[in-house]
């Protein structure tokens, strides 16, 4: 070979060793670290036991530990079951490590959407504030009645590791939204036809009808507010499932931790079944686990409000006119 070529088939050795090396990347190179986001993902979702215990702060962790209470293959695994019971039922979920959705619940055969989506994110360094909305719908119908719902997560970097180290719960209704004034009227506007048609000025809505009407979007609120706490309840206690048992939601300010017959989700009054002129009780409770449950909400008396409004595990809100329960959770007209 002349020197010529052994020149040329050492360039040529070269270039493909080269050429290989970058074609391979190193075996040492490091993932991307985990995000926020995709750590209350993984802490909530995932179905290896004892995930949503390494995301508490170590401080919860060992209080839990001292005190006995349940382990997180028990007490912390339950979204994982609860997205089992979802499967199960035919509904569909969904969960995005980017965008504005964060998880999406669908039923193809309710026709009904389920959305948390995620309204901020903001992150500083080893904390990132997480504000997540609620987004329920029907036939490509909102279910809100004008109820906001917010959940504001702070999540805190400790020991490399994303914590959840707080969390609040806001609830609200803008007095000019839409869909909140539309059932604020519902009941006003018949009666405000007849007025008009030469019916008696002594028939006209009185203040008992506008507290009535009043009365309807807080009862849907408060129908909210236990589809939440259920699916809470549910993942808190997988082997119980769901309640029907009110009280065993409440036990605000009774001291101690959350149990499975005080598991803290719901107001006082709200746990009693009785509140702004509403009774709501529970159902439907069939196997252990319970996989299935029934809510429904009707007028204390005439003058609290005429329709009943009731809901079950898909999160679907839905009405009837004669005020009963029977009538809703077997013939109910989905709110709009």
């Amino acid at each position: 070979m002349t020197g010529t070529k052994r020149l040329l088939a050492l360039m040529f050795s070269g270039a493909f060793v080269v050429t290989s090396l970058s074609a391979h990347p190193s075996a040492d190179a490091q993932p991307a670290p985990q995000t926020a986001r995709q750590a209350l993902l993984e802490m909530f979702f995932s179905k290896t036991p004892g995930t949503f215990e390494k995301h508490l702060p170590q401080a919860t962790r060992s209080v839990l530990r001292q005190s006995g209470a349940a382990s997180g293959s028990s007490m912390f695994s339950g979204f994982s079951a609860f997205t089992s019971q979802l499967s199960a039922r035919g509904q569909q979920l969904q969960t995005y490590e980017a965008g504005p959705i964060l998880v999406l619940v669908e039923d193809p055969q309710a026709r009904s959407k389920f959305e948390i989506t995620v309204e901020r994110d903001d992150l500083r360094g080893d904390e990132d504030e997480i504000e997540l909305g609620f987004h329920s719908s029907k036939d490509s119908e909102t279910q809100t009645a004008g109820a906001k719902f917010r959940f504001n997560l702070t999540m805190k970097q400790e020991a490399g590791t994303w914590r959840l180290n707080e969390i609040s719960v806001t609830i609200g209704a803008s007095l000019t939204d839409p869909e909140f004034l539309k059932a604020m009227t519902a009941k006003m506007m018949p009666r405000s036809a007849g007025v008009a048609s030469g019916e008696s000025l002594a028939t006209a809505p009185s203040a008992l009808t506008a507290m009535s009407a009043a009365n309807e979007p807080a009862a849907v609120g408060g129908i909210r507010t236990l589809n939440t706490a259920e699916v809470s309840y549910a993942a808190t206690f997988p082997a119980a499932g769901f309640t029907c048992t009110l009280s065993d939601l409440g036990g605000m300010g009774s001291g101690g931790g959350p149990t499975e017959h005080q598991a803290m989700l719901i107001d006082p009054r709200l746990a009693s079944g009785r509140k702004n002129g509403y009774i709501f009780a529970l159902s439907g409770c069939d196997g252990t686990p319970a996989s299935r449950y029934n809510i429904s909400a009707v007028p204390a008396d005439s003058s609290s409000g005429t329709r009943a409004f009731c809901s079950d595990e898909s999160g679907v809100i839905r009405f009837y006119a004669d005020g009963k329960a029977s009538s809703c959770l077997t013939a109910g007209k989905p709110l709009q």
